[in-house]
């Protein structure tokens, strides 16, 4: 019994003594190396306490933004284009937002109301870059945009961008209600371009996967016309 606590005693004793010389090598190397562990340490904590006040700054910002955008928003409601672009000279319009708020989550969404007024007001070519500026995780907001992105392109006679619009609004977070039109727009397009094989999977897709939907009567008609030219 006394040997093997004798060689208990032992190993603890080996075990302290490793610690021991551990730490005075670390003790050596932060003597050796203190302005550079010290700089690091230093760059550490700045990128902390920016990362942490940014995200403070740009909260604040986006709720100002917000207040700011309110009137906009009253007026594309009211549907008073102008004003919601251009604001009343006591609140921002929309463009005002934009200039001033552009990073923020309302920045953002100011992109998706001009791309929308100005589709409102037949100015296609200025909507593009306002709708292509806008990008959002929302369940509809995101292929909306998509698909005004097609209908401008559309109506400047640039059928292969808007097939590329309305395909990508069917394919962002498909569901029965806004799927079947955005693939019946992108069907559409693609017969502009004479892709009759590209169109004809647009009305099959309809038909085979949205059978209820308002659009499946068309899309049937539409398939049937193209027989013999895909």
């Amino acid at each position: 019994m006394a040997k093997k606590g004798k060689k208990h005693e032992d190993g603890v004793l080996e075990s302290a003594e490793v610690l021991a010389e551990q730490l005075t090598k670390s003790e050596q190397f932060l003597e050796n190396n203190k302005v550079t562990v010290f700089s690091i340490a230093g760059i550490l904590a700045i990128a902390l306490a920016s990362f942490f006040g940014y995200n403070y700054y740009m909260d604040s910002q986006n709720s100002l933004a917000q207040d700011e955008m309110f009137q906009a928003v009253y007026y594309y409601e009211q549907d008073s284009l102008d004003l919601a672009l251009n604001g009343d000279g006591n609140y921002y319009g929309f463009l005002d937002i934009i200039d001033n708020y552009g990073a923020t989550s309302a920045g953002n969404l100011a992109n998706f109301y001009v791309g929308s007024i100005y589709m409102k007001k037949a100015t296609y070519e200025s909507a593009v870059p306002f709708l292509q500026d806008f990008s959002s995780s929302d369940y509809v907001l995101q292929a909306r945009a998509y698909s005004l992105l097609g209908d401008a392109f559309m109506q400047q006679n640039d059928f292969s961008e808007a097939a590329n619009y309305y395909s990508k609004a069917a394919n962002d977070n498909p569901n029965e209600y806004f799927t079947p039109v955005y693939l019946l727009k992108a069907g559409l397009a693609y017969e502009k371009l004479e892709d009759f094989s590209s169109a004809t999977k647009q009305y099959e897709t309809i038909v085979k996967d949205f059978a209820k939907s308002n659009e499946v009567d068309k899309a049937k008609k539409y398939k049937a016309r193209l027989q013999g030219k895909s």
